[in-house]
């Protein structure tokens, strides 16, 4: 089949969902403000306007059928394909891997994927009281696993409860190796600290392994600082045919290659195993990095930069071993000998191999609007094979590797790299105009602005099929200065 690039990415803050006395949600702002903005802001990194797009695919979690439609209609009305995709906390990725089959079918040229959510503040809820959900008979089992593991927990939200179990299970497994509850713990803190230097990042805060493992317990053994928080945001990526980048040469040094994609569904051991981490959906780790392996023609050795789904401490900690980073049962090492940060040359090493994972903080400092989070973990892998990733950098990075899970399931994997074959610029190195960050005029890697309404229209469609009754609300459209600046918490 023919490759795939992504030529253009745009992300807004994640921020804490907001409550107010007379609405359940924030009323400062919509999910279609925050999708607009992540789309204008992936359109101006590429260049290209509304109107050379075929597709568009919309991935979210929390709204109504057809939120991807009330979206691009604020862009324009062409007419093109828009697909909704629901896929739980995979829903981003997931639209990434839908634009990748057209693509390199020879079906589309240019398809716009954009993830967004407007989540509501604490725990996840379960939308729909009046029918069976889709995850009853893994939350079945893990009730029964819960009381088997730990018959003193307080009952916790649905999905703490899986990952304690999973956490509890693998102590069980692997204490008398040298894993700890201290490794789960250090996971966060590190998380944290990178999430320092990520100017998008929902908690921007530094903790410390005793910090998390202080903080309030939420289920079992594992506490607050090792979930990751409820969040608001949107992200978009464009991503584009070979055909399709030949006729924008401008493109060539900006363009990031899909190099390998999988996309896997859960499999009998999900259940037949009675294992808290297989409930976990690590088989569809397994499964969904054997594609992407095989896909690129590389192995774990070949990648330097790691965005993995930590949505808990516990999930991370399983799929570093999942994506063959360690053995089984090994991956606390990589925590001990910070193996997955970068060289503090503070510990002695048992390998020269390290692997820079989360880089943007993860979903644990980050957040995770579930329909944004896959197209995030594109755009900061994007911005590090581009060079512009200064405070958080990774010289001769050749591979990137992003992770994105969904319980009930679907896990996908997509192994990227540059287009030209080159690595990640050295620090200090000179960059060319063609890597794009003119037309943005600063570097979205490194500062999160807002856009203005000129923005939006220099990128929306010129056709005849535009609307301004779509796209009435839009704050752009109704006042010239820039867009509220989102306060970071």
């Amino acid at each position: 089949m023919a490759s795939s690039y992504v030529i253009g990415v745009g992300l807004t803050p994640f921020n804490t969902p907001k409550k107010s006395a007379s609405q359940s949600i924030d009323p400062d702002s919509d999910y279609f403000d925050l999708a607009v903005e992540a789309i204008v802001k992936a359109l101006l990194d590429a260049g290209i306007t509304y109107d050379e797009v075929d597709q568009g695919i919309g991935c979210y979690v929390y709204g109504d059928s057809a939120c991807a439609q009330r979206v691009f209609y604020c862009l324009g009305m062409t007419g093109i394909p828009i697909l909704n995709v629901n896929n739980w906390c995979s829903s981003g990725s997931t639209g990434i891997w839908l634009a990748n089959q057209a693509v390199r079918s020879g079906d589309k040229d240019c398809v716009l994927v954009v993830g967004f959510d407007k989540m509501y503040p604490g725990a996840l809820p379960q939308t729909f009281k009046d029918r069976t959900s889709p995850l009853s008979r893994i939350l079945d089992l893990s009730s029964e696993q819960t009381s088997t593991l730990d018959k003193e927990k307080p009952p916790p939200g649905w999905t703490p409860q899986l990952f304690a179990n999973a956490q509890a299970e693998y102590l069980e497994r692997y204490s008398k190796y040298g894993a700890e509850a201290g490794h789960f713990a250090k996971i966060a803190s590190i998380n944290r600290s990178h999430g320092i230097n990520n100017p998008y990042s929902q908690l921007s805060k530094a903790v410390t392994a005793d910090d998390v493992l202080s903080s309030p317990a939420v289920s079992g053994s594992l506490t607050r600082l090792q979930c990751c928080p409820s969040s608001t945001g949107a992200a978009a990526a464009i991503i584009v045919s070979k055909r399709f980048l030949a006729s924008h040469p401008y493109l060539q040094g900006l363009a990031v290659e899909i190099a390998g994609q999988g996309l896997s569904t859960d499999t009998p051991e999900l259940f037949e195993s009675r294992s808290a981490i297989e409930l976990i959906g690590s088989n569809m780790t397994r499964q969904a990095v054997k594609i992407a392996y095989k896909q690129a023609g590389i192995t774990a050795q070949d990648i330097s930069v790691i965005e993995l789904h930590d949505c808990f401490t516990s999930n991370q900690m399983c799929a570093m071993e999942d994506l063959g980073l360690a053995a089984p049962g090994a991956g606390w090492r990589l925590v001990e000998e910070e193996r997955i940060t970068y060289d503090q040359h503070s510990i002695k090493c048992s390998t020269d191999k390290r692997w820079i994972i989360n880089p943007s903080g993860g979903l644990i400092s980050k957040g995770h609007p579930l329909g944004a989070t896959g197209l995030a973990q594109c755009a900061e892998l994007v911005w590090h094979l581009r060079g512009w990733t200064k405070s958080r950098s990774v010289p001769l990075t050749k591979y990137c590797l992003a992770h994105n899970m969904g319980l009930g399931g679907a896990t996908v994997v997509t192994v990227y790299c540059r287009a030209d074959g080159k690595v990640t610029p050295t620090p200090g190195e000179t960059l060319p105009e063609v890597y794009g960050r003119a037309r943005v005029g600063y570097n979205p890697a490194e500062e999160a602005r807002s856009i203005k309404r000129s923005d939006w229209e220099s990128v929306r469609s010129r056709k005849a099929g535009f609307s301004a009754w779509a796209t009435a609300r839009l704050p752009w459209v109704l006042k010239e200065a820039d867009y509220y600046q989102r306060a970071r918490l």
